[in-house]
């Protein structure tokens, strides 16, 4: 009996990825500004979606379905653009993925060991009977705000951590959101981190003396669930109020769906993109609540970041047009002080963080994005973490889980050393 059992769960398992059946992966490395356009034209041609975006000096990674790979072949070899095979089959590379992510679950089970949201990849209620279990036992520093419900009517919830309770106004906030992006698993556990080194193992009373934090790990639950059952590389939210088409192809951009320059480039307004900004700006009740916890406590707030995956960058405003903030200098000297203290922590492994801004390092320019309306709506000092990946197998949104915790670990140092330097560069002005 326990062996058909297991053989049922292993077929479960191996079926759970069909979708992605004879889906390939390319590294592609364009010569030119050109052959750059030409890549980018693809995405809304082939479907194509760009693990990591190639630039002219930067070999990508692009995912390709199977019915536009012979296509896909013929462009890049018409045009001259360097290729090569990245993954020759995405399903497989998932299925070996889950087996590990389950070994990582069942030896803490045999160690009757509780597994921590920053010691793998776990599903949203794990991540919030965590944060349910924080909160419960230690109420005289932390407070859980459910600040609504998503579209699919999940709790989205944040903690409030402070040592007085957010009542003194002398002391500086600093905000931090994880998992607009669904498919980007590791950045809750660096959310959860934090929580962690803030409640459970504080080592720096300087970091609750000083500020008070919002930590928020989970800003699209309906999405970030839905990559775990349905669609791993899913990547927006799941709304279906946006067009007449989002019934068949759901959900918006969270990072293209803030009110600045809005749908005017890095975006599209096909709903079935991946890139989709939404029918206006604000359009989903996600990036609506990250808005209002920017707004709440905008008085104290110095420092936003928002934790994505994967690239090992630290972006800052403007990204849509590339020019710099009037606090370009204060924006790029803390950010370069969190990718030394990150890299001080981190794996030999990983690359070391560049910094600048968004569009700049990025090679392109993006729009609606959550670090740029921070800026623009008055926090002195917003980012975009883009926490490190492997560009082996699929290895760059779906890190082996054995790297969950140190990158965790590295994150928050960056963190911590950014929420002190960014007070040291307000209070000086």
């Amino acid at each position: 009996m326990r062996e058909w059992i297991l053989v049922s769960l292993c077929a479960v398992a191996f079926a759970k990825h069909e979708l992605y059946s004879g889906w390939k992966s390319y590294y592609v490395a364009p010569a030119s500004q050109d052959q750059l356009s030409i890549l980018g034209s693809l995405e809304s041609k082939l479907g194509v979606d760009y693990f990591v975006r190639p630039r002219v000096d930067r070999e990508g990674v692009a995912l390709v379905k199977p019915q536009y790979q012979e296509e896909f072949l013929n462009v890049l070899a018409n045009e001259e653009i360097y290729h090569r095979l990245h993954s020759e089959d995405i399903k497989y590379q998932l299925d070996i993925e889950d087996e590990i992510i389950e070994a990582r679950h069942a030896e803490f089970r045999a160690r009757s060991t509780p597994e921590k949201p920053y010691d793998n990849y776990l599903r949203l209620d794990a991540i919030y009977n965590y944060m349910d279990e924080v909160a419960a036992n230690y109420p005289n520093i932390v407070k859980q705000v459910t600040a609504g419900r998503s579209f699919e009517g999940r709790p989205i919830k944040y903690l409030k951590i402070s040592s007085t309770n957010f009542e003194d106004r002398s002391k500086s906030v600093i905000f931090v959101d994880a998992t607009l992006h669904a498919r980007e698993w590791i950045t809750p556990p660096a959310a959860a981190y934090a929580i962690h080194k803030l409640v459970e193992n504080r080592t720096d009373p300087e970091l609750l003396n000083n500020f008070d934090w919002i930590i928020m790990p989970v800003a699209n639950p309906d999405g970030y669930e839905f990559s775990h059952t349905n669609e791993r590389f899913w990547r927006k939210t799941r709304s279906t109020d946006q067009s007449p088409l989002s019934v068949m192809c759901p959900g918006v951009d969270g990072n293209r769906n803030f009110d600045i320059h809005w749908g005017t480039v890095g975006t599209s307004n096909n709903p079935c993109s991946d890139t989709y900004g939404g029918s206006k700006p604000f359009s989903e009740i996600e990036t609506r609540l990250v808005r209002d916890v920017l707004e709440e406590n905008l008085s104290r707030m110095i420092l936003y970041i928002t934790i994505h995956s994967y690239g090992s960058m630290i972006l800052y405003p403007w990204g849509h047009d590339g020019s710099l903030s009037h606090n370009a200098l204060g924006l790029h000297t803390v950010g370069v002080a969190m990718a030394d203290a990150i890299f001080a922590k981190t794996l030999s492994v990983f690359s070391r963080y560049r910094v600048g801004n968004s569009l700049l390092v990025i090679g392109y320019g993006t729009s609606g994005a959550a670090e740029d309306y921070a800026h623009s709506v008055g926090v002195p000092l917003t980012y975009t973490y883009e926490l490190p990946g492997l560009r082996r197998g699929v290895q760059g949104f779906h890190l082996d889980p054995k790297y969950v915790r140190p990158v965790a670990e590295e994150t928050w140092e960056g963190i911590s050393v950014g929420a002190k330097r960014a007070r040291a560069i307000v209070r000086s002005k």
